[in-house]
């Protein structure tokens, strides 16, 4: 997700080219144009944390109680009262020591609340370290505010901060390479940990990762952390596809830790508040970025395919299992790597109750899909001009975009 990322696969594209043929029905498109139906609002950018610019963002979070932590890539953690927009964000933990961002796409990658952070404050990170190579998922503990005797010591202040000592280590996976990290971690509504793992790294998945769920890479987890401990950091949920226990389970060798499977490089996914659905943007190698609904057990043909088109092989390939994206848009026009983004359920911005919005991180485009329509299609909303990392929501359902060039933005709605 760097600048050098961004030339490499501009070079790749120009001199990795082949023939495919169509593998599974998924809609593709030259890029997006408006639907048929009404036309979706234009959007506007409005600066948030007072404008303030964060080191390449990743992550922007809302506490229960309001407060926001923004991740740096480098890897410190930052905390901004949105309500005092005049003060810039302060410090809140700062894992730089332990933190490899040498790679394309290492740092700290990924951040989530426990479900009973106000109650606990603890929380969790997704980050990558060297020697050797490896993603890590950490549980740390949010210290009491200094300057209150609160009895709920959870609700944030600007005075509050976290000590990297706390940390617990949840999952240590080995990375061959530097790219293809996956990153984003969340909770979903049954409250297990999410997290997503890329192939592995390098171009066309050398050690074939992703149709192999005897590793972790390329894949979705879904852990039990609610009671996690050093002897036992982590367990399985029953009802995992692959879990010991499941009577559905089908493949003896597969992780028990594994949701889904076959995924290049899921950067962001998101859960739908009202549905509790998983939409995940998987970035593609050279010719397809794609959006996925994630459903347990699934696999989502890397690197059989890309997108819904043959990669391995080329031609005539065996998709048989395979889940076909949801929609997948072809690498021209400046697009590079796409950014999974939200089902819009704020207030703000009515027209787009149940939209999903993405984005791509070259040209800076943001779309809407609408998933309910009688024939999915895509729809711009906006121009943005920016480096696009990831999208967020807070705690009323509105959406914000995070820039590695130039901040973080809360949609709204374009008036006259």
């Amino acid at each position: 997700m760097t600048t050098i990322t961004t030339i490499l696969i501009t070079l790749l594209t120009a001199l990795l080219t082949g023939c495919g043929s169509s593998a599974a029905t998924a809609p593709t498109a030259p890029p997006p144009q408006p639907p048929s139906a009404t036309p979706l609002p234009s959007l506007n950018l409005q600066p948030a944390l007072g404008g303030y610019e964060p080191q390449s963002p990743t992550n922007l979070i809302q506490t229960p109680d309001g407060r926001m932590l923004v991740t740096e890539q480098p890897g410190r953690i930052l905390i901004f009262d949105p309500s005092q927009p005049e003060n810039p964000p302060a410090d809140f933990m700062d894992l730089r020591d332990q933190v490899s961002d040498r790679g394309w796409e290492e740092g700290l990658l990924g951040l989530a609340l426990s479900p009973d952070f106000a109650q606990t404050g603890h929380f969790y990170v997704h980050y990558s370290a060297a020697n050797p190579r490896r993603s890590i998922i950490s549980r740390f503990t949010a210290n009491p505010p200094r300057d209150s005797a609160n009895p709920a010591p959870f609700i944030l202040s600007l005075s509050q901060d976290a000590d990297p000592a706390t940390e617990l280590p949840i999952l240590q996976v080995p990375q061959p390479y530097p790219n293809h990290n996956g990153g984003q971690i969340a909770f979903g509504p049954d409250g297990y940990l999410y997290i997503a793992l890329g192939d592995g790294g390098a171009g066309g998945d050398p050690q074939n990762n992703g149709q192999d769920p005897s590793t972790l890479l390329g894949a979705i987890l879904r852990l039990d952390v609610v009671q996690a401990a050093p002897q036992q950091p982590y367990a399985i949920p029953p009802d995992n596809p692959f879990a010991a226990n499941n009577p559905d389970g089908q493949n003896p060798n597969a992780r028990p830790e594994i949701w889904a499977y076959g995924l290049r490089n899921p950067w962001r996914f998101s859960f739908d508040r009202q549905t509790g659905q998983l939409w995940a943007g998987d970035v593609g190698q050279d010719r397809h970025e794609e959006i996925d609904l994630i459903t347990a057990g699934g696999n989502y043909g890397w690197n059989i395919l890309e997108g819904a088109q043959c990669f391995n092989p080329r031609q005539n390939c065996q998709t048989e299992g395979t889940i076909p994206p949801i929609w997948q848009y072809p690498l021209t026009g400046g697009a590079c790597s796409v950014i999974g983004g939200y089902i819009y359920r704020g207030a703000a911005i009515p027209q787009l109750s149940g939209v999903y919005l993405f984005a791509d991180f070259c040209h800076g485009q943001i779309h809407a899909l609408r998933p309910n329509a009688p024939e999915i299609s895509a729809q711009l909303l906006t121009e943005t001009g920016l480096r696009i990392t990831s999208f967020a929501q807070d705690n009323n359902g509105e959406l914000y975009i995070l820039s590695q060039n130039s901040g973080i933005y809360r949609l709204t709605l374009t008036t006259p």
